[in-house]
């Protein structure tokens, strides 16, 4: 360091620093990155370096400069390395010079750890360091000189954001400079700067009205009649450019509906004026088109059209408080209620998202209708509009809440008696959606957003007319949501169990009806369930197989269960069948509750035979049950009533199957019956052989090896006699032979074993 001081005199600084002040701002993109970085990190380390090589005195012309550039690399840069090296630059000038305004309290403010977030720097430490006057300006012409056009949505919305906390710093600044310098911006050809300058113009606005409305003035003494046109004469300049199109409309379209919801927020007297129309063009024609924007994240462009439209609403559509536009209301509903039926997707999803953010006003009388229509859409169960009935649940929760609830029947403004079996009945179908495409269990998604929709609508109701939920109504949904919270995706069980606690404890008041109430506030403790990790298995299954003991959730829970233990997921498998089995052994000696649960067992199994996402993990977790001898007490019984109904059932669920995982899983169960006393263990050696014809190669050499194992296992099942010649031809028998050959060693095995012989069925002719 002492070299570079001795080659760079203090007269040469005036040349240099500014140079340095350019280089902490340098920023270059380059195909899918920047080149930019290394530059600023290298200008960091040379303001770093200052701090060393020169005397307090020599560097004081430059302090306030050098100062600004830092404060601005180390809260604004997009590199996290830039923003730590400029903090370390600007802590070592503190410390070293002593001149930098407010170093410590800056220092304190924007240290190492904290500007490592990138939205904690953009939002919180840069209001705090622009309170600071010497830095207020130099961040605000920062922000719109180099970051509202940055090639870097999450930057330019960043920076947007960021302007409008810094508008209380600066109020006059920012109307009378700032906002017209980003007017002209915002109708330029640049399309990235356009998109800043927009969404810069809209947050400047509404700061500038909530600083006028604290003061009871109108935001129009704040901004000039100039800025005011500007803003309003955005939409139609970029349409008449037909700038809503193509890629540039992906961004366009929620600029200007950011646009249209901070100038709704902002109360602009734009009533009864055309640029209304156009707004509402605007949103309707977004919410329309969704399907047509080929790339960028289209849920955002729907949120901001969805956004706009709430806020449109409450401020221009209704002439006295409360009291909709009767021609924009039934306008409105009708269309979105007819776009709940449109063959597209994302227009369903936007339609119903809309009709969800409608203010209470615009719902005055027609509630009927918008739920009616929302359900129908829930009822839908093609693959192709899975979204859209996630974003009509959703949307049924919040018309739901936004109406209120009476307790007077028959009415068409509120939740009552009337409708709120309906909405309650519509949310529990929701949650069995389990819809499967190439993306996995989308499924989960409706499932996820009937669970929040179902604790809105019912801490709604409960807070208002508690009388209307039945005990039917509470049933279904906690028994619902038990099942849910015992499945095998983490994400979506905890979410589950959180719904589910959170309503068994709701107290202000307590949601009446819920099953054993006393027993689970017992497994689920008030203060242990805040504490519940319900995403780790390890935790959750062994607070979620208690549920097993109560009648009321027994068979839910168990259906949920199943998917778990007959899983794929080495730590949900082990977790979940570890819980299970550890309640069995507690109920071994119970015959009662023994019986009670095999009975659970059966039903789950009659419920959902030939339904492959249940049928198949609950062979695998009846393997499982069998092999730790679950069910030790029934095999002493001659055909004990639940062996010979689970043969027959499992008989039922492979019959004529060709899913190759289904079988393997049905063998092991069949070799796990043999335990079973009585007739039903020919029943199952005949199945078991039965399938050593099989037509797959690969399962009748499967069944001879399970069968191999089982004997092995089970050496009461055979003549001793007879034992070594039955292993011998099952272990040297090539059984993926052609059938024609195996079945001469299959008819043995028969005789062998006394069971008799399978006999070919002749096909009848076609008709």
């Amino acid at each position: 360091m002492f070299s570079f001081q001795k080659e760079l005199s203090p007269k040469a600084l005036s040349p240099v620093v500014p140079l340095i002040l350019k280089a902490l701002v340098y920023d270059e993109k380059r195909g899918a990155c920047s080149v930019g970085s290394n530059v600023r990190d290298a200008a960091c380390y040379v303001c770093w370096a200052f701090a060393r090589a020169y005397e307090p005195t020599e560097l004081k012309p430059f302090v306030t400069q050098i100062a600004c550039a830092l404060v601005i690399t180390a809260v604004f840069d997009r590199n996290v390395n830039c923003r730590r090296a400029a903090s370390a630059a600007f802590q070592e000038n503190v410390g070293r010079q002593g001149t930098f305004p407010y170093g410590i309290d800056i220092v304190v403010a924007a240290d190492y750890y904290a500007v490592g977030n990138l939205n904690n720097c953009y939002l919180s430490i840069s209001v705090y360091i622009a309170s600071f006057p010497e830095y207020t300006r130099p961040m605000i012409d920062h922000l719109v000189a180099m970051k509202i056009n940055h090639w870097d949505r999450v930057i330019r919305q960043l920076a947007t954001k960021a302007l409008h906390n810094l508008t209380p710093q600066a109020p006059d600044y920012m109307a009378t400079t700032v906002l017209p310098q980003l007017l002209p911006i915002a109708l330029g050809i640049d399309l990235h700067s356009r998109h800043g300058a927009i969404l810069a113009s809209a947050e400047i606005s509404h700061a500038l009205y909530k600083l006028a409305n604290q003061n009871n003035r109108p935001v129009t003494e704040l901004i000039s009649s100039d800025c005011v046109d500007g803003l309003k004469s955005i939409h139609q300049r970029l349409f008449d450019r037909k700038q809503y199109r193509g890629f540039g409309g992906e961004l366009m379209r929620p600029a200007v509906c950011s646009l249209i919801e901070n100038m709704s927020l902002s109360k602009m007297p734009f009533r009864d004026d055309p640029v209304i129309t156009g707004w509402q063009w605007l949103i309707d024609d977004t919410l329309k088109s969704l399907h047509l924007i080929s790339a960028g994240p289209r849920d955002g462009i729907k949120e901001a059209a969805v956004s706009a439209l709430a806020a449109l609403c409450e401020q221009y559509y209704q002439p006295q408080p409360g009291v909709a536009d009767p021609q924009m209301q039934e306008v409105l509903v009708s269309q979105y209620i007819a776009g709940l039926k449109s063959t597209e997707v994302l227009t369903r999803c936007g339609s119903a998202l809309a009709l969800g953010s409608l203010p209470r006003f615009m719902i005055h009388g027609k509630l009927h209708q918008i739920l009616s229509g929302l359900q129908q859409s829930c009822s839908q169960r093609e693959v192709c509009f899975t979204e859209a009935r996630r974003d009509a649940a959703k949307a049924m929760a919040q018309v739901c809440v936004t109406a209120g609830v009476s307790a007077q029947r028959g009415s068409d403004s509120m939740v009552c008696e009337g409708n709120v079996s309906a909405v309650y009945r519509a949310l529990l179908d929701c949650m069995t959606d389990y819809t499967l495409d190439s993306r996995g269990d989308v499924g989960a998604w409706v499932r996820e957003a009937a669970m929040t929709s179902l604790m809105e609508v019912t801490l709604c109701v409960v807070g208002t007319a508690p009388q209307l939920l039945s005990p039917d109504l509470v049933n279904g949904m906690m028994c619902s949501l038990a099942q849910q919270s015992a499945e095998k995706i983490d994400r979506y069980r905890a979410h589950a169990g959180s719904v589910f606690v959170r309503l068994l404890h709701s107290n202000n008041p307590a949601v009446p009806h819920i099953p054993h109430r006393e027993e689970l506030l017992a497994i689920f403790p008030t203060d242990g369930a805040e504490g519940l990790n319900w995403n780790a298995p390890s935790q959750a299954f062994p607070h979620v197989t208690q549920l097993l003991r109560l009648p009321q959730y027994q068979y839910h829970t168990l259906l949920g269960l199943t998917v778990s233990v007959g899983g794929l997921t080495e730590s949900t498998v082990r977790f979940s069948s570890q819980s299970l089995f550890d309640h069995l052994m507690l109920i071994q000696q119970d015959t009662a509750a023994l019986g009670q649960f095999s009975e659970a067992l059966l039903h789950v199994f009659r419920d959902n035979l030939r339904n492959d996402r249940v049928s198949i993990p609950f062979l695998k977790m009846l393997d499982q049950m069998l092999a730790r001898a679950c069910f030790d007490t029934f095999t002493t019984d001659q055909d004990h009533q639940f062996c010979v109904d689970l043969l027959a059932l499992c008989k039922e669920e492979i019959k004529r199957s060709k899913d190759t995982q289904k079988l393997r899983s049905a063998i092991a169960v069949f070799c796990g019956l043999i335990q079973f006393q009585g007739e039903v263990r020919k029943k199952v050696l005949f199945q078991l052989l039965l399938l050593l014809c099989h037509p797959f190669p690969v399962i009748r050499k499967t069944t001879a090896s399970q069968v191999y194992e089982m004997l092995l296992t089970y050496d009461d099942v055979i003549d001793p006699d007879v034992m070594d010649d039955v292993m011998t031809s099952l272990s040297d028998t090539n059984w993926e032979e052609d059938v024609a050959t195996v079945r001469t060693h299959r008819n043995q095995l028969c005789d062998w074993l006394g069971v008799q012989k399978p006999q070919l069925v002749a096909k009848g002719p076609v008709q």
